[in-house]
Order: C-alpha cells, then structure tokens, then sequence
C-alpha cells in the first residue's frame, strides 16, 4: 500500500481557515435569508384592517318636570329644528308625529295597560336621540322611564286611604303643578288628603289653568273662576279627571307619602316660591287680606 502523503501543519492550518470560511459564510448568508423572509411573511400573516367611522354623536331632549304633553310637543319641534341645522339634513323628530304616537299608549307597569289619556305617564328627563329617532320611540323611552320609576314607589299608604293609582299620579301633577320649593311637596300633598277626605273643594287653580290654557305669567279672570270645566277644582270637589301635566318622581312620591299635618289651606307668599299653610279658615283669610290677595 502506498504511503499517504505527509500533512503538514501549515496545510492544516489553511484547511482549518479554509473551514471556518466556508461555515462563516454559510451562516451570513442563511441570516440573511431569514431577515429578508421575516418582513414578507408578516405582510402575509396579518389581516387585512377596516377603519370604521365613529358613532353618530346622539343630540339630547330635555323635558323638565311639569312638562304637558303639549308643551312636550314644543319642545320635541324646537329641538328637532336645532338638530336638523347642526347636522344639515333632516331627522325623524316632529312635533305631528310626537302628538300622533302620544295619541294613547300602552304601559305595561299601569292597569288598565292601555292608556287614552297619556298625560301622566310621559315621564319628565333627559333623552338621547339620534338622526333616525322616530318619535314612537322616543315615547317608549319616556314610558320605560315611567315604569321603572313608578315601581320603586310604595303605593300602601294611598291604598290604605281608598286612592287608585290613576288618582295618586294625578295628586303628583297637582303637586306638581303648585310645589316650587322641593320641601313642600309632601305638605301639599297633606293639603289634597285632608280636603278629599272632608269632600272640600280642592281650590286648586293649576288645574283650571291646564284646562283652559292659561299660562302661568297671567291672572286667571274672575269669567275664567266660573267656567263649569271638570277641571275647576273651585267649584267640583275630588280630583280632576286626568293628570294635568307630567309629574317627577319626587312629585309622585309625595302624593304616595304625605305629610302627617292637619293643614286644609295654602296660598303663596310674596316670593312665589314657598306657601303659607294653615288649618284654620280664619287665619288663611287674614293672610289674604294682609297680603294683598283680596278679603
């Protein structure tokens, strides 16, 4: 056998450079690779993404405590109007269409359900709308309000005294309608108990005012104290036939709660804002006479 050649350690320390070379360039070509592939392959991975417009920002409808449903009406045209100029077109809310849904209403917390007269039971807040707001719903969103606040309010007490419902919700408009200090509401309500009671006269003017549209700012005229409306609480004893506007919670829980007073008259004092109470007859009367109010 012939003898292999002879390595020497010159040529082997070429061979290890030329190794080392080779392996060296084998790894910078694969990172290489794998830095070009890496950008491509996360193209590929991801999804493709849609920019979706924000949400119409809503418009907001403020109906205060008080509020008829024609007033409600106003206030639905009014701010539909606004509406319409911000977003330069127009939007489903109408005053014609508000009184056309308001016409009579189901309220599934109330019985009968089924409501022709629907004074009373568009409750009073602040509504979100959008564009495309119908007015029937706007409606079923101040009847869910109704009910929700409706049930949190114990109706014992009134039923302990032989009063419906209809006819607590229609005390709450009449408190409504002459309460202006928040702490009064409860007396009033005292007021309307004891005089229902006594089958007095309720005497109370806001309801003539609703019957026959007299605005809070004018006199009522001594012609107006004699019409023979059901809603003269002047001359019929009991309450009115409907709720004269569309009362608050507040409003309503005080006609469930009354004050444990004996009071029978009230008047308002010269700030039109709080009243002065009194059981006695004698004494209302003086107040008239030393405020002005006629004797």
């Amino acid at each position: 056998m012939a003898e292999r050649p002879r390595v020497t350690p010159s040529q082997i320390r070429r061979r290890r450079v030329t190794a080392l070379t080779v392996i060296g360039l084998a790894i910078a070509a694969a990172i290489v690779a794998v830095a070009v592939a890496l950008p491509h392959s996360h193209k590929a991975a991801a999804p493709a993404t849609t920019v979706l417009p924000p949400p119409p920002k809503p418009f907001r409808i403020v109906f205060p405590e008080g509020f008829t449903r024609s007033t409600m009406a106003d206030r639905v045209a009014a701010v539909a109007k606004i509406a319409e100029r911000k977003k330069g077109k127009p939007v489903a809310l109408a005053r014609v269409s508000y009184v056309r849904a308001t016409k009579s209403l189901l309220i599934p917390c109330f019985a009968p359900h089924k409501q022709v007269k629907v004074e009373g039971f568009l409750f009073p807040a602040t509504y979100d709308f959008l564009a495309k707001t119908t007015s029937k719903q706007l409606v079923a969103q101040q009847v869910k309000a109704f009910c929700a606040n409706w049930k949190s309010v114990n109706m014992a007490y009134a039923r302990s005294k032989n009063l419906t419902p209809y006819d607590v919700l229609t005390i709450a408009s009449l408190i409504q309608g002459e309460a202006v200090v928040e702490s009064e509401r409860a007396t009033i309500a005292a007021v309307i108990y004891n005089r229902l009671h006594l089958r007095m006269p309720l005497g109370i003017d806001a309801a003539l005012r609703y019957a026959l549209d007299i605005p809070g700012t004018e006199s009522i005229h001594q012609s107006q104290l004699q019409n023979q409306t059901p809603y003269n609480l002047r001359l019929h004893t009991g309450l009115p036939p409907t709720p004269i506007n569309n009362p608050g919670l507040a409003s309503i829980r005080a006609a469930a709660h009354p004050a444990k007073v004996d009071y029978l008259y009230f008047v308002a004092k010269p700030d039109k804002r709080h009243h002065f109470f009194t059981a006695s007859a004698t004494a209302f009367q003086q107040y008239l006479c030393q405020h002005g109010y006629g004797c």
